[in-house]
């Protein structure tokens, strides 16, 4: 990994925690907090996520290889933080390309220019069909995370 690209995820992973910290944060984005598979510490990880029917999806870009899917397929006791809302849940890790399938098109209906241009960039349609996000979901996975009971409305004050 290039000296830029290790910068560049540095920032990407520290801007919405201090952001966080003041209150502050893009509506999109909450921050999990996973328990490291190896380390054993907290690992907080900024991620755009949606919200649908009280459950939040969250998706992994780098697929089964990113280092929070992993922690939470070895753990699945998970944290978040959206805004000043707080809550513990527990994380489902899940890879079926018509799953993730499902979740990408609910992302790009509520998020068209956001997800038109990540297709883009990539080399796809801005407007994918089903046929094409199956095949993009391939190699991606998902986590859905469901609060617990208790921590549904953990909110600071």
């Amino acid at each position: 990994m290039s000296r830029l690209t290790k910068s560049f995820w540095r920032f990407a992973k520290r801007g919405p925690q201090i952001a966080f910290s003041r209150g502050m944060g893009p509506s999109f984005v909450l921050l999990l907090t996973t328990v490291g598979r190896k380390s054993g510490l907290s690992r907080v990880t900024p991620l755009q996520f949606e919200e649908i029917d009280g459950l939040f999806y969250v998706a992994a870009a780098r697929g089964q290889k990113a280092d929070w899917f992993r922690n939470i397929q070895a753990n699945p006791a998970v944290e978040v933080r959206l805004k000043n809302r707080r809550f513990r849940g527990q994380g489902q890790p899940v890879t079926d390309p018509a799953c993730i399938a499902d979740f990408l098109q609910v992302r790009l209906q509520r998020h068209p220019i956001m997800l038109g241009a990540m297709f883009l960039g990539q080399g796809w349609s801005p407007r994918p069909n089903r046929a094409q996000l199956e095949q993009y979901a391939a190699h991606r996975a998902m986590v859905i995370i469901r609060p617990d009971e208790q921590g549904k409305d953990n909110s600071e004050k």
